[in-house]
């Protein structure tokens, strides 16, 4: 019940800390808010009383103008008489231009007039120039002159370009209208100035207001003067000019009597949905106003603020949420928890049934018996629980006693809630020593068990043995009456007859079979004795690990020999399959480990080995790295695209030949295989783990601890400094095994391609038999060692890092012998071959012959290299041709020779009439030259 109310207290703080929360989340929001539109308030009105203040001071500017313009009307004559070039072009019967030299401003006079009306045109014109030269915006002014009743309009607009020949254009209705305007405020006797509503140009956003001002003149019709104030240059950026009005109001005893600052009347107020900012002018009849939808206010808002709002909001919506959860699960909880609680005490009392041992709690201070069990119940009568508290508290809590002669041990706790309640475990040393007894039989069955199987694997050994020799002999008697039958031979002509009946089989030896048939018999049976020796030899093995007579010999080695000696040993099998293999080192060459290499080149042959027989198309790749996460361990790996190992199979790595083994049609595995290769890598201080997927693959990972050496072997490094070696590989992992090696051995790369094929260079390796040159080396994963295909260019295996080295080395020889004999000192022009240099270089196919000659004896090489003895036949043809057309007779003797080996498919011979063929043009190249 302490708990269950202190949850409730701790529940009803957390919900409240959530509302006060909430609460404060609201209150920042309101807070922001208010502090926003207030914000948003002040700044329009200041910026609604800036402008109403820019526009009273241009009204009040143009008053002025407009009586400076009136009283100019007294030296129009005078000024007349100076307007020096101004004429006037008539447009219309009743519309007049005129032109003048300067053409800030444009004019223009609408009906009859005087000629006075002419020379005010020209003199208003000209004042008006010097007012507006600077402005940007579009002035307009109207003078409707009292005398002749003509209108005069000057503006900065081109007047005479917009103003077209018909009566019913733009301008010509505009200066009706503003006649009209003109003529009513004229008859008005007690208004001597009035304003229009806000206006806007017909083809610009410009907004403007127009001005009229009156004046009276004895005798004549009133002469009104009316500007057109353009305001956008007066309001800000960020306020719509369409939101403007101008309202005209004849109270201005406010803006007269208050302080001189007009912003303090500036007046703000919601009329329907739109939010209006109100500011009389301080010496005009009008009033600015400025309306903003509400709704656009409040998205502006939201846009500009969103990331706080959205933040607010979220930790609101976060806020209610978790005072949801703490009200639903501990404020209100559900009405079955009195049902939890009971099942919740029912589970325990299960478990302190069933416990193999008594269990009692007991409370001294009440004499009450919380929970026990049978056990306990039955041996309760006759403890003495007070006698035993007491005891077990000056014996750590552990003593013995004997009940009805049997001895239990007893073990008490005191709880830490409650002082005077005790806990009481009781337990049977009986049962506890028959346990014992029984523990210690099944490991004593166990123990058996191994040794059996070890003392089986011992005699099957000893059995095997004798059989063993007695067949290798008579393998030997056999093969010394047919030596041809060897294991290359089974392997390569063997998958027939691996699947021949054991009678075919004791039929090999019989006279009756042709001679080849019984040399592949005797080969394919060699390869029999061969396997199942080694599976003797993995069972000897296996005995001496578990017997514990196995000792580890730790030798300093190196790790990349070793790896290229077992891929070397295994590529007939790799070959046979037709699979391709692929072998990264990524270790310092040269650096020795410290371990037992027996031990390891075993377990690297019984995976690789494994991962061959389960891999029937694809690759199968290894890899040597150090171990990142261990200090002085290397990690092994063999990963293959085979068909994957089932979970049965894997049991063999616990328990030798749990599940059979996986087979192709050349050999089968052995269920012994991963067993003893595990055993072989604890020796080695490491592990095996193998991880599979159907269909995909395996991956073997060997993380063994191989210590460096103390010294490094540091024969191979830098050998090939300063040497510049092409690359021009297809295969994507044969180039970054090759550039790897290449770097770890001081060599620069270059990397060819489409653009860059011609670069300068030592040597090239390829693995396109077709880019193949002088000097270069074709990759091959199948090949075993060097094959020379010609004096200067040699096949290798991308995978054998030490053969690789000594075909490169091979070939900088060959070129360093090659540059010291360039002044072919033995090859003096005399003799016959001094007269064929001049024959060659007197006539006028020298050129040609240097171009196409090279080409056909490289394309000699290439097609000798492929086989294709027709294409090697034309192409020899064709050579001969051109030698006999130059007249060069050794040359097309040289040809006839070849022609004649390829009929004989002599291909070794061939081989050597191309290397002379070579050897002929180069020299007669070079003297020719």
């Amino acid at each position: 019940m302490k708990r269950t109310k202190n949850v409730f207290f701790t529940s009803t703080a957390l919900s409240r800390g959530f509302m006060a929360f909430i609460v404060m989340l609201l209150l920042a929001l309101w807070l922001f808010c208010f502090h926003t539109v207030n914000a948003y308030l002040v700044e329009r009105k200041h910026n609604l009383n800036t402008i109403s203040n820019a526009i009273q001071k241009r009204i009040d500017n143009y008053r002025f103008v407009a009586y400076q313009l009136y009283e100019s009307n007294i030296g129009a004559s005078a000024v007349a008489d100076a307007a020096n070039g101004a004429q006037e072009t008539r447009l219309r019967p009743d519309v007049y231009y005129v032109e003048k030299p300067h053409k800030k401003t444009d004019a223009l006079i609408f009906g009859s007039h005087e000629n006075a009306s002419f020379s005010l045109a020209i003199a208003m014109s000209g004042y008006l120039d010097i007012l507006w030269g600077s402005e940007t915006n579009n002035y307009s002014m109207y003078y409707l002159n009292g005398s002749d009743n003509s209108l005069t309009l000057i503006s900065t607009q081109p007047l005479r370009d917009i103003t077209p020949r018909f009566k019913d254009s733009y301008i010509s209705a505009l200066v009706d209208s503003r006649r009209a305007e003109m003529l009513a405020q004229a008859n008005v006797l007690d208004e001597r100035e009035s304003f229009s509503p806000l206006r806007k140009h017909r083809f610009q956003n410009d907004y403007y207001l127009t001005q009229r001002i009156i004046f009276n003149q004895p005798g004549h019709l009133p002469t009104v003067i009316a500007f057109d104030l353009p305001i956008n240059d007066v309001i800000p950026l960020n306020m719509a000019r369409a939101n403007f009005s101008l309202v005209t109001s004849n109270d201005n005893s406010a803006a007269d009597e208050g302080d001189e600052d007009s912003g303090l009347y500036t007046q703000s107020r919601i009329n329907g949905s739109h939010l209006e900012f109100s500011v009389p002018f301080a010496n005009s009849p009008l009033t600015l106003v400025y309306r903003v939808p509400m709704s656009s206010l409040v998205l502006d808002m939201m846009r500009n603020n969103f990331w706080l709002i959205a933040i607010d909001l979220l930790l609101l919506a976060l806020a209610m949420a978790g005072l949801f959860l703490v009200r639903r699960n501990f404020l209100h909880p559900s009405d079955n928890m009195a049902s939890a609680i009971e099942s919740q005490q029912a589970l325990s009392n299960e478990v302190i049934t069933n416990l193999p041992l008594g269990l009692l709690v007991y409370n001294f201070s009440t004499n009450q018996l919380i929970a026990s069990n049978k056990i306990a119940d039955h041996l309760l009568p006759h403890l003495s629980l007070q006698k035993i508290a007491n005891l077990a508290e000056s014996h750590q809590g552990i003593i013995q006693a004997t009940v009805n002669n049997e001895v239990y041990e007893i073990r008490t706790f005191k709880s830490q809630l409650s002082p005077n309640t005790w806990l009481f475990q009781l337990l049977d040393q009986d049962k506890e020593v028959l346990v014992n007894k029984k523990l210690q039989q099944a490991q004593r069955e166990l123990n058996k068990n191994h040794q059996a199987r070890r003392s089986i694997l011992k005699n099957l050994q000893n059995e095997l043995d004798e059989p063993l020799v007695e067949l290798n002999m008579l393998i030997d008697q056999l093969d010394a009456d047919y030596p041809e039958a060897d294991a290359d031979l089974a392997e390569n002509q063997g998958s027939a007859a691996s699947r021949a009946s054991t009678d075919e089989a004791t039929s090999v030896v019989s006279t009756q079979r042709p001679a080849g048939e019984r040399r592949q018999w005797v080969g394919q049976l060699r390869l029999q004795s061969r396997s199942l020796g080694t599976m003797f030899e993995n069972i000897c093995l296996l005995n001496s690990i578990e017997s514990g007579e196995y000792k580890s010999n730790p030798e300093r080695f190196l790790p990349q020999q070793l790896l290229e000696t077992l891929l070397k040993s295994r590529l007939p099998q790799i070959r046979q399959k037709g699979l391709d293999l692929f072998s990264h080192y990524r270790l310092p060459y040269g650096q020795l480990y410290v371990g037992d290499a027996e031990a390891l080149a075993k377990a690297l042959l019984l995976v690789i080995d494994y991962a061959i027989i389960t891999t029937h198309f694809g690759k199968i790749e290894t890899s040597v790295d150090r171990d990142p996460q261990r200090e002085g361990h290397l990690l092994f790996t063999v990963s293959d695209t085979g068909q994957g190992i089932g979970r049965e199979e894997l049991a063999n790595v616990e328990q030798p030949f749990i599940s059979p083994a996986q087979a192709d049609h050349y050999r089968r595995g052995s269920g012994l295989s991963w067993f003893l290769c595990d055993q072989l890598c604890k020796k080695m201080g490491g592990r095996l783990e193998i991880r599979s997927h159907d269909g995909i693959g395996t991956l073997y990972t060997l993380q063994l601890a191989l210590p460096e050496a103390d010294e490094e072997n540091e024969a191979g490094e830098n050998i090939l400094d300063d040497t510049l070696v092409l690359l021009d590989i297809a295969n994507e992992q044969v180039r970054r095994i090759t550039s790897d090696m290449l770097s770890r051995w001081g060599a620069e790369c270059l990397y060819a391609d489409e653009q860059h094929l011609a670069q300068e260079h030592d040597l090239l390796i390829t693995d396109d038999i077709s880019r193949l040159e002088d000097f270069a080396i074709l990759l091959d994963g199948h090949e075993s060692g060097i094959l020379s295909l010609t004096p200067r260019r040699m096949r290798a295996n991308h995978n054998l890092a030490i053969t690789l080295l000594d075909a490169i080395l091979q070939l900088i020889e060959l070129r360093l012998g090659q540059s010291d004999n360039l002044q072919y000192a033995d090859f003096s022009p005399s003799g016959d071959f001094e007269s064929e240099r001049k024959q060659l270089s007197s006539g006028d196919y020298y050129t040609l012959f240097a171009e196409t000659v090279p080409d056909d004896v490289k394309r000699l090489y290439t097609e000798a290299e492929k086989g294709d003895l027709p294409a090697l036949a034309q192409t020899a043809h064709r050579l001969k041709g051109v030698f006999a057309m130059l007249d060069l007779e050794p040359g097309k003797q040289l040809c006839e020779t070849l022609e004649q080996h390829i009929k004989q498919q002599d291909h070794l011979i061939i081989g050597n009439k191309i290397r002379e063929i070579d050897d002929f043009v180069t020299k007669l190249l070079q003297h020719a030259r």
